[in-house]
């Protein structure tokens, strides 16, 4: 029996061995990775290297956040254009307005829907349905916990965890930003669907089946953009032995009342937990202005004949449009012919396009 147990324990030593081998090369792996990703703080870049498998998901909500932003102001003078255009990560917009508390509402969103799909997926390791809604019997509805549940609040937890990284200098826009992170989190949080299925004799419903899912992205685009239109203006209030900021209320308009001394509780009234806050007044974004994230609307399509944000009068600012023809040519009048060929004519027409000066 010696050489047989002496040959298990080689055999486990040298599995021990390979496996503090293949660690540290995963780790050193994600070390390299992760210190090449632009952008990232290091409380970020210590996320990444513990978690290199959640970095892909990471990536993909960002992306996702950025190109709903895109889709949403594709209309408007500011276009989201410029952000994203070296790293999805880290990018900001130095002015304290509405559209920086939409982009950060929007990011926090995006993450935390891209992590609890992939925890849905099983593509990550710690993570996979929620555990808490498995099997429960719901006799006032009538129905059970089945299937996967989406795990949420891995996803919010992770959210929270590299995004809110970014903030750590105690200003009133580090104050700003983590209140639009929670935003976009909360209406992710608000806006997750039950599904359910029937189970029975002959398709009747005795009992039923539900689960969570993930509503698509398009809706938290949708949801957020109205929030940005009801966006509330707020300032900080300083507070405490050094006299930092402390929390955010909301600014008073003129005509209010009480002198900006006052103490009231009024003047100290904090925003809903559901608004977004913004701190400055957004800029007209007609002119280039990389210090007030306003990449201007020179070279922009515009719509002769729209009177809405995308018309050429809006748009250009009163600047005026240049007129481009061009001809737009396609198959047409396509037929088929026995046996065995598919003959189309071509067809072309003059088109006029119209960019802002």
């Amino acid at each position: 029996n010696l050489p047989s147990l002496h040959l298990q324990s080689t055999a486990i030593t040298t599995t021990t061995t390979t496996r503090r081998a293949l660690s540290s090369v995963v780790a050193l792996g994600a070390n390299t990775i992760c210190n090449k990703i632009p952008g990232l703080v290091p409380r970020q870049r210590a996320v990444c290297r513990n978690r290199p498998d959640a970095i892909i998901a990471l990536g993909e909500g960002a992306q996702r956040a950025l190109d709903e932003c895109r889709y949403q102001f594709r209309q408007g003078r500011w276009n989201c254009s410029g952000l994203g255009e070296h790293t999805v990560f880290g990018q900001d917009i130095r002015v304290g307005s509405r559209e920086a508390a939409f982009t950060h509402a929007i990011l926090a969103a995006g993450v935390a829907h891209a992590l609890t799909a992939s925890c849905s997926r099983g593509a990550l390791s710690d993570c996979g349905c929620d555990r808490a809604k498995q099997g429960a019997y719901s006799a006032r509805e009538g129905w059970r916990w089945g299937g996967c549940s989406a795990d949420l609040q891995y996803g919010l937890h992770f959210s929270r965890l590299f995004v809110d990284a970014r903030e750590v200098r105690q200003s009133a826009r580090t104050l700003m930003n983590l209140h639009n992170n929670e935003v976009g989190r909360k209406v992710l949080h608000e806006r997750m669907k039950l599904e359910c299925k029937c189970h029975g004799v002959s398709g009747s419903c005795t009992t039923r089946t539900c689960w969570t899912t993930l509503p698509n992205f398009r809706e938290m685009g949708h949801a957020l953009r109205e929030r940005y239109h009801a966006a509330a203006h707020v300032e900080a209030v300083v507070a405490g032995r050094y006299h930092r900021p402390a929390f955010l209320k909301l600014k008073k308009t003129r005509g209010s009342g009480g002198g900006s001394g006052s103490s009231s509780s009024s003047s100290f009234r904090k925003p809903a937990d559901g608004d977004l806050v913004y701190l400055e007044r957004s800029p007209n974004y007609c002119e280039e202005d990389a210090a007030a994230g306003s990449p201007g609307t020179r070279g922009r399509l515009c719509d002769r004949a729209s009177p809405l944000t995308d018309g050429c009068e809006l748009l250009c600012c009163g600047r005026g449009y240049n007129t481009h023809q061009h001809t737009r040519s396609w198959q047409c009048n396509c037929k088929f012919h026995w046996c065995c060929f598919v003959r189309c004519n071509t067809c072309s027409e003059r088109a006029e396009v119209y960019t802002c000066k």
